[in-house]
């Protein structure tokens, strides 16, 4: 038996469109892009679609239900003080969410400015519940907590500090150097070591 192909939605207008955003941002906020995203799938095609976006866009904005500066202080407020990340990892996921680049370097330079990066990372070390390597697999337990760190957003140094603090056996700190190059692994979209969280999943369209 052959499955019914779903019926395509049929295009909204500029009211139509209007009244979708408002209850989308009543749900959750979004970036402008985000929103735009979503709307498209629902606007007509074209440039007549693009205009009515264009104007839901500015009437939202006008009616300040829609601010992207107000949608980075409150992603990254969430981020660092409840899910205790580092400013390198906020800073990916805003830009993925298609925050301009100045305006997230002005957020995270205001919010970030007094925090001590080594404190905010033994918050999340005790967030996530890790515990300290130990036992024969020491070096690999503290390569495993290396990685989760820098993709909770952690500088090197930082990270370095944190591990020295635990005054691990010397062989279990081979390859970690204090001041060494930051990797960017931290920023894979896979949460492997299970940092995923309900807000970084404001993207998906509902």
């Amino acid at each position: 038996m052959a499955f019914a192909r779903p019926k395509k939605r049929e295009p909204v207008g500029e009211a139509g469109l209007f009244e979708y955003a408002v209850g989308t941002l009543a749900r959750r906020m979004r970036t402008v892009r985000d929103l735009r995203r979503l709307m498209k799938a629902r606007a007509e095609e074209g440039e007549a679609g693009e205009r009515a976006m264009d104007a839901v866009i500015v009437r939202l904005k006008e009616l300040n239900y829609l601010s992207d500066t107000r949608f980075a202080e409150d992603y990254t407020r969430v981020r660092k003080e409840h899910e205790k990340f580092g400013k390198r990892r906020v800073q990916q996921d805003l830009m993925m969410k298609g925050v301009e680049k100045e305006l997230v370097a002005s957020t995270l330079e205001s919010a970030y400015e007094d925090v001590d990066e080594v404190v905010l990372a033994r918050q999340y070390i005790a967030r996530k519940r890790m515990k300290k390597p130990s036992g024969e697999n020491a070096q690999k337990e503290t390569v495993r907590t290396m990685n989760r760190l820098m993709r909770a957003g952690f500088s090197s140094n930082a990270i370095f500090k944190v591990l020295k603090a635990w005054e691990l056996p010397e062989e279990a700190l081979a390859g970690v150097e204090e001041g060494g190059g930051d990797s960017d692994s931290y920023a894979e979209r896979e949460e492997r070591a299970g940092d995923s969280d309900s807000y970084a999943k404001q993207n998906e369209e509902e």
